[in-house]
């Protein structure tokens, strides 16, 4: 009973338009993952013309599921409803690991895929995008779990968790509407960071909220977006050094 009078004054004092916020800005998430493949991946697998790797189905289905997970998380606490938000938290955990586990599978098939194309180095140099990728999706879930109980630090961490992941998404409507056709292959990897600076953008609208509601900029924003954008960049030169090379080449050896 003390617990369902507390859920419900926290539903009261909660439950105010500032606090759907972060529940419209996973809606964006969740459309924006959704259009982004509907091109590549939605339309043709439902025209019976998308032909992949189960583990590339496996991988779209638990990263669009998790889109979906976090606009029920974000429409939970802000309707107020924290007890159901919390007990649901594990079931979050549980979809974050296997979206770190088939991420990493993916990656390894695309070298799989590349290398039977005859393009292993490229393949191998395109490898970091989605292993870098789904590594800093782990790490700022983490930090996320751990900061439950300070929310102004796990919402925005969540935020960034999100944001991070959509550049997949974006980068294919740059394949769709302005790249154009080219021979079969993994793209080179200087081409996957505007897709990840427009993705940010969304990171943009949160600071400019935080800043007309609270006064200034949190932290997790300002450092979370900066090590984002430093990881894509970043993967470029990286991408290209015998060190990557020999790691990534060595889980290709490994997996065939």
């Amino acid at each position: 009973m003390t617990t369902l009078i507390d859920d419900r004054r926290v539903r009261a004092r909660d439950a105010s338009p500032a606090r759907y916020f972060y529940l419209h800005m996973a809606l964006a998430c969740a459309a924006t993952a959704f259009l982004g493949f509907a091109p590549t991946y939605w339309v043709p697998l439902v025209h019976r013309t998308f032909s992949a790797s189960p583990v590339i189905h496996f991988h779209g289905l638990l990263f669009f599921t998790w889109t979906l997970y976090f606009v029920l998380q974000t429409w939970l606490a802000a309707s107020g409803r924290v007890v159901n938000h919390r007990s649901l938290g594990i079931a979050g955990v549980s979809l974050a690991t296997a979206m770190t586990i088939f991420g990493f599978l993916a990656s390894v098939h695309v070298m799989q895929h590349s290398a039977a194309l005859g393009q292993k180095d490229a393949g191998i140099s395109f490898s970091i995008v989605p292993m870098s990728g789904i590594a800093f999706f782990a790490v700022i879930f983490v930090l996320a779990i751990m900061n439950t109980r300070r929310p102004e630090i796990h919402k925005r961490l969540m935020l960034l968790a999100a944001v991070s992941i959509l550049d997949a998404a974006i980068a294919r409507w740059f394949l769709t509407f302005l790249a154009p056709p080219g021979p079969p292959g993994p793209p080179p990897v200087p081409v996957t960071i505007a897709p990840a600076v427009v993705a940010s953008l969304l990171l943009v609208v949160a600071m400019v909220r935080d800043w007309r509601v609270e006064g200034r900029v949190h932290p997790v924003y300002i450092t979370g977006t900066l090590a984002l954008l430093a990881v894509k960049v970043l993967n470029w030169p990286i991408s290209e050094t015998a060190a990557w090379h020999a790691f990534a080449g060595g889980i290709l050896a490994l997996a065939q």
